[in-house]
């Protein structure tokens, strides 16, 4: 009965892992802060390591994630070829503090807007902080919510298991 339970969580703990394997950016077009369109099934198309990283203005943890990160995010580009999009999913009403919040925080990020909250329908999270990683063709590969102090280094042990199999 224990090797059962064991087992079950074991195979639990994995899914999450073997779900985002099937899974691949969908084709939602957000904007940017300057208005351009983008769409989130053509990111991977330059052959890099995407992490979606779903923040909101209102969201403390959110921001401490990419505060942190951004003591790392140099090295993770010469190192695993990643580009990191924070993805705000402030609603309308709330899209006019995204630009200061990133302005004051001097993030190097490329920021997304989904108000609407398409991107975040289409892959199915409940809450933020929420990061997902695509490999270079598109797959996502590693989902995680929530943050805790130091995620930033379980992320990047993802990172360098993507890199490695090119």
């Amino acid at each position: 009965m224990r090797h059962l339970i064991i087992s079950l969580l074991l195979l639990m703990s994995t899914s999450g892992f073997l779900a985002a394997q099937n899974k691949t950016l969908p084709a939602v077009i957000l904007t940017d802060l300057d208005g351009n369109k983008v769409d989130l099934s053509q990111l991977s198309k330059d052959g890099k390591i995407i992490i979606l990283d779903f923040w909101a203005t209102w969201c403390v943890p959110c921001k401490k994630e990419l505060t942190n990160i951004m003591d790392v995010y140099s090295d993770w580009q010469k190192n695993y070829h990643v580009e990191l999009i924070a993805v705000s999913i402030d609603d309308s009403r709330n899209t006019t503090k995204v630009k200061p919040t990133v302005d004051g925080s001097s993030w190097p990020y490329r920021v997304l807007l989904d108000p609407n909250q398409d991107l975040k329908r289409a892959l199915g999270f409940q809450n933020v902080p929420y990061v997902l990683v695509a490999d270079q063709n598109g797959n996502i590969i590693y989902q995680h919510t929530g943050y805790v102090e130091g995620d930033e280094f379980e992320l990047e042990e993802q990172l360098k298991k993507i890199a490695a199999i090119k």
